[in-house]
C-alpha cells in the first residue's frame, strides 16, 4: 500500500493589467445550472458547490478523497491494475492510454483505506473523468477486493459511485462484474459488514443495477441523476417526454429508492454519524 493524495494549497495568479478583461483559464468557473461566475478558489472553499443555486459540481477521485477522509489521506489498494484488451476491441488500448494521461488515474475507481471522523474504513471512489466512470474488469475486480478487505479487517465499507454504465469495449467481461461485486456484497452482508453506498452525479447502467443500490444505507448528493437507461433513451422508447425531475436524487428519494439526500458539506459528518451508530472506534480499530 502507498499513501495517496494529501492536501495541497493552491494559489490563484493575478492577471496582468494588459489582460484585465480576460478571465484566465482555470481562474473562474461558470455554474452550468444558474450561470453564476465564481472564482476557483471560492468554489474550492464551498466544496465545489455553487453558492448561488446549490448546484454540486462533479468531483474527480482525488477531490472526493481529500474532502472525505481525515487529512485527505488514503492508503491505496491495487494501484498497479490496468485494463487489458481481452476482446481485441479496435482502438480500445489507445482510449485507455488517453484516459490514463488525461485523468492521472489507472482506471475509473480508486480503492483503499483511511479514516472518517476517526473511524477506520475501506473506501472506493469512482471517477467519471476516466472513461465516463464505466464498469470494466479492473473496476469490478478492485471493488470486489475492497469488499473482501473490509470483511477481513471488519471495517465499514463506503463506495462513491458515478458511472455511465458498463464498458462496451469489454462486453461480457464488463457485465460479469455486476454479478461478482453483488456476490461479494452478499457475503459481506452475511458476515455482518456495514456498507454505505453514496451515489454522485451521474450514476447509470450496470453500476446502478449492481453494487450502487445494495447498500445498508443508500445516500445521494442533491441533483444526482440515477437510473439504468438515460432519459433520452427512455423518451425514444416510450415516445413521450419524461418529467423535469425524472431520475434526480430527490425523485428517487420520494419513491423510496434512497435513504437520504445529503448536501456535500454535510456528507462526511453523516458518514461518521452512521458509523457511530453501528460500531465504536475501538471495535473498528481492533477488528471487533
Amino acid at each position: 500500500m502507498n499513501v495517496l493524495f494529501q492536501k495541497k494549497r493552491k494559489y490563484a495568479t493575478i492577471p496582468s493589467t494588459a489582460a484585465k478583461h480576460v478571465v484566465p483559464e482555470g481562474l473562474a468557473n461558470k455554474c452550468p445550472k444558474c450561470g453564476a461566475i465564481q472564482f476557483s478558489t471560492e468554489l474550492e472553499k464551498s466544496l465545489k458547490v455553487c453558492t448561488a443555486c446549490g448546484y454540486h459540481f462533479m468531483l474527480n477521485a482525488a477531490e472526493r478523497i481529500l474532502m472525505t477522509l481525515d487529512e485527505g489521506r488514503l492508503f491505496e489498494y491495487d494501484s498497479d491494475m490496468i485494463s487489458e484488451d481481452p476482446l481485441e476491441y479496435k482502438g480500445y488500448p489507445d482510449k485507455i492510454k488517453s484516459a490514463i494521461e488525461k485523468s492521472g488515474l489507472k482506471d475509473a475507481v480508486v480503492t483503499g483505506e483511511g479514516t472518517i471522523g476517526g473511524f477506520p474504513v475501506v473506501i472506493g471512489v469512482m471517477s467519471f473523468e476516466f472513461f465516463g466512470g464505466t464498469l470494466g474488469s479492473v473496476v469490478g475486480e478492485k471493488i470486489a477486493r475492497a469488499i473482501e478487505s473490509a470483511a477481513q479487517k471488519k471495517y465499514p465499507l463506503i463506495l462513491f459511485s458515478t458511472s455511465g454504465g458498463a464498458r462496451v469495449q469489454e462486453c461480457i467481461f464488463s457485465l460479469m462484474q455486476m454479478a461478482k461485486t453483488s456476490a461479494a456484497l452478499s457475503k459481506f452482508h452475511e458476515q455482518g459488514g456495514l456498507f454505505i453506498s453514496v451515489l454522485t452525479d451521474p450514476t447509470y447502467g450496470g453500476v446502478t443495477a449492481s453494487f450502487a443500490m445494495l447498500g445498508d444505507y443508500i445516500l445521494a448528493e442533491p441533483g444526482t441523476r440515477i437510473g439504468f437507461a438515460g432519459p433520452t433513451v427512455i423518451e425514444q422508447t416510450i415516445r413521450q417526454k419524461v418529467p423535469e425531475n425524472f431520475q434526480r436524487a430527490e425523485s428517487n428519494l420520494k419513491h423510496g429508492q434512497l435513504d437520504k439526500v445529503v448536501h456535500r458539506k454535510d456528507l462526511k459528518a453523516m458518514l461518521a454519524k452512521i458509523m457511530d451508530m453501528h460500531v465504536s472506534k475501538e471495535e473498528a480499530a481492533y477488528g471487533r
